[in-house]
């Protein structure tokens, strides 16, 4: 292909966009004001000819650069597939048609909105450039998957099963983790009646009689260095050796601990043997041997038990976990069928506040317990008394009242904590504490961290962000196994607390998810959310202030700085959110199909009415993955937005640069309106933290705004969740009104 550049624009009269819209004035437009060298109509551009033809122009008309004005971005994907050329879309459908009335009296504003989405695009392509693969990527199919339990066999097993190299790294002495001394495990199929074998003897075998998985026991990793597709990874062993192994991406399966029994100095754990914690009752269990289950006290058969549930658990006093492990109520009948099965006719008892048995099977399982005998009594234990035998002091909820029973063993159904590393925004938390007891919790999180696991040689730490409570995730909800570190995928109940078939679901999960992300390093393309991606951000050593926001901002990790202090990108880590780009204060970073300039030349496009027109105008930059959804959604309902709005997409509200704020201000825009991403506690942020800096950073505008003497409500920033159909585009009208109350701004010319 030609190195020239030549740009082509294609409009599409389907869909009702040739009926509502004038297509000759759209074709105008775009190569009138959008500069394109030339424009064609098709009735159905997505169709197999319309896409033909584009595809035409590019072989034989030598095309690198074209304009689709249509449906919106996120519609007919696989069909406007061009990847050999720069491409851009105006949405005319969604955008435009879809949320304006049919009728005569707003023919013209519905026109105006079409006409600016065509130079809106075609000003963006000409900012934009092809983006190409990084030259640094090569294909490296080995997974390292560190822990040897019962999520990281599943995760080498199913990574292996598709024909991908592994390498099993398990800091003890032998495979299976915790479930590996079991008894029994949950039921996983039909008809859940009774606790199922163990599955770990028949994983070690199979991993023992795979080729493909290598498997490291008594080793931790020393150093993990580089990105995904090219990490290096140093394995240490306890004897003082170590080797050097090149991933393409890694599966932390850490698995958990125990919950510490000790802190729990009512329920005397630590004062008699025979208070036994559910974990250490397998020991007990697997120790009978197919016989009874005896009490460790004096090795007596056990006569009668009692589970206390929730011991330490959903609980905001100092010390407990102020969250349910989810699994200890099904393990509690699990292990209360131990009793009926191998010790006879022993009185079980489940003493529960709130039980909660998920899971297909689990309303089964506990109808199962039940025939069995087991007996389920709602009750808060309050104290158990040591002796020849245990005394159980707990308040009966069905009688309100008081009461006691007497037992030979007590079993405390004790949650399940992360085996995580440090959390590398520790110190951050005790920086941004608001109060003193917050500063004090954050500091004590400091101090007491755990032991490195991956031991990452990151600008931003060692290991993997907590999310809450300590455990590593990105969003459980949006994001299952997706970690803030590109190409290391978090699985198991290091993750969530989980039983072992989830555990083994989401391992399986977590290794298709390190396939796709050494595939796509291999590729030169991003990862999750903008799979297939090819830019990546670059920089101008020129200008750069070399003041760290980027490096410091980065949600994921990807920037180190080299020896003179300047920002080196490490493009397999990055997710092209472009938040170090709205960082930057001097406007040096960019990508080759978005940047500062591509935005900017869309607001500057836009034909500003002028001030006797009394048409204002709103610029909103809405985030791509939860706010435009929205408003196409909106679209399709036939909500209506606004004729005086024009919608840009941004990647992610922390890629907003102030100097679209200003700009559009000085260029005679009446409102601005951002829509991002939900943040804090409950965020919903595909970038983590996009939406958070982009707040703080936009705290400034007020100053902009001052100087410019226009009033603060003329820009606002609102969190949108892809489910707010009815609100976003409600944000978009409520700006409209304030407009019409405060007045059109005094820089239209």
């Amino acid at each position: 292909m030609a190195d020239e550049k030549k740009f082509a624009g294609y409009v599409c009269t389907g869909c009702g966009l040739g009926e509502r819209l004038d297509a000759g004035q759209l074709e105008t437009t775009a190569t009138r004001d959008g500069k394109m060298q030339s424009c064609k109509q098709h009735e159905m551009l997505c169709s197999a000819e319309g896409v033909q033809l584009i595809k035409d122009d590019i072989a034989n008309e030598s095309v690198t650069h074209v304009m689709i004005a249509a449906c919106s971005k996120r519609a007919k994907v696989e069909a406007f597939n061009f990847p050999e050329v720069a491409m851009t879309r105006a949405n005319l459908r969604e955008g435009v048609i879809w949320v304006r009335p049919e009728s005569d009296e707003n023919q013209e504003t519905t026109q105006e909105m079409a006409d600016d989405y065509i130079r809106m695009a075609c000003a963006e392509l000409k900012s934009m450039s092809q983006p190409s693969a990084s030259g640094e990527q090569t294909l490296n199919k080995n997974i390292l998957v560190v822990g040897g339990g019962v999520t990281g066999m599943t995760a080498a097993i199913e990574a292996a099963a598709a024909g991908y190299p592994v390498h099993l790294v398990e800091k003890s002495g032998k495979l299976g983790g915790a479930l590996g001394g079991y008894y029994k495990v949950i039921p996983t199929r039909s008809p859940y009646d009774a606790p199922a074998e163990n599955p770990v003897p028949g994983m070690i075998e199979a991993i023992e009689a795979d080729d493909r998985i290598t498997v490291h026991l008594n080793s931790t990793l020393a150093k993990t260095e580089g990105a995904p597709g090219r990490f290096n990874v140093e394995v240490a062993t306890e004897s003082g050796s170590s080797e050097t192994l090149s991933i393409g991406a890694i599966v932390q399966a850490s698995g958990w601990k125990p919950y510490d029994a000790g802190q729990l100095p009512e329920f005397a754990h630590d004062k008699s043997g025979d208070v036994v914690t559910n974990h250490e009752l397998e020991a007990l269990a697997v120790a009978a041997n197919g016989g009874p289950i005896k009490r460790p006290s004096d090795g007596k058969e056990v006569k009668s038990v009692c589970f206390i549930q929730n011991a330490g658990q959903c609980s905001d006093k100092e010390g407990h976990l102020s969250y349910f492990s989810g699994v200890t109520d099904l393990v509690s009948i699990k292990q209360a069928m131990y009793f009926k099965e191998l010790n006879g006719d022993c009185d079980t008892t489940i003493l529960f506040d709130n039980l909660r048995t998920p899971g297909a099977g689990g309303e089964d399982f506990y109808r199962a317990g039940q025939q069995a005998m087991v007996t389920f009594s709602k009750g808060i234990a309050s104290e158990v008394v040591p002796g020849d035998s245990l005394t159980v002091k707990f308040e009966d909820k069905i009688l309100n009242e008081q009461t006691e029973m007497v037992c030979d063993l007590v079993v405390l159904a004790t949650g399940m904590e992360p085996n995580s590393g440090p959390d590398p925004y520790a110190q951050l938390m005790v920086d941004e504490a608001e109060d003193e007891e917050e500063k004090a919790k954050a500091q004590a999180i400091l101090e007491n961290a755990p032991p490195s696991i991956l031991n990452l040689q990151y600008r931003q730490g060692t290991d993997l962000p907590h999310l809450k409570n300590g455990f590593n995730d990105s969003h459980f909800i949006c994001f299952p196994y997706e970690t803030r570190r590109t190409g290391i995928y978090a699985a198991g109940p290091v993750r969530r607390p989980m039983d072992a078939q989830q555990a083994r679901d989401d391992a399986t999960g977590a290794a298709l998810k390190a396939i796709q992300a050494a595939e796509n390093a291999g590729l030169g393309r991003a990862a999750h959310p903008r799979s297939g991606d090819l830019s990546f951000p670059s920089f101008r050593k020129e200008g750069c202030t070399q003041c760290k926001r980027c490096t410091v901002e980065c949600p994921f990790g990807a920037i180190n700085e080299d020896e003179e202090g300047y920002p080196m990108y490490n493009e397999s880590r990055c997710r092209r959110c472009g938040t170090c780009m709205g960082a930057c204060p001097v406007r040096v970073i960019s990508f080759e199909n978005y940047s500062v300039e591509t935005v900017n030349q869309q607001i500057k496009n836009v034909e500003i009415p002028e001030e006797w027109d009394e048409k204002p105008r709103i610029l909103v930059l809405a985030c791509e993955n939860d706010a435009y959804p929205a408003l196409d959604q909106a679209a399709q309902a036939g909500v209506e937005i606004n004729p005086w709005a024009r919608v840009i997409p941004v990647r992610c509200l922390g890629s907003v640069s102030l100097s679209w704020v200003t700009d559009a201000l000085n260029n005679g825009y009446d409102g601005i309106v951002m829509m991002g991403c939900r943040r804090d506690d409950d965020y919903q942020c595909h970038f983590v933290r996009g939406s958070a800096m982009a707040a703080e950073r936009m705290s400034k505008v007020g100053d902009t705004l001052d100087t410019l003497n226009l009033e603060p409500e003329r820009v606002i920033l609102h969190e949108v969740a892809i489910t707010d159909v009815e609100r976003a585009p409600q944000l978009i009208n409520d700006m409209a009104e304030t407009v019409e109350k405060i007045g059109l701004s005094p820089f239209k010319f």
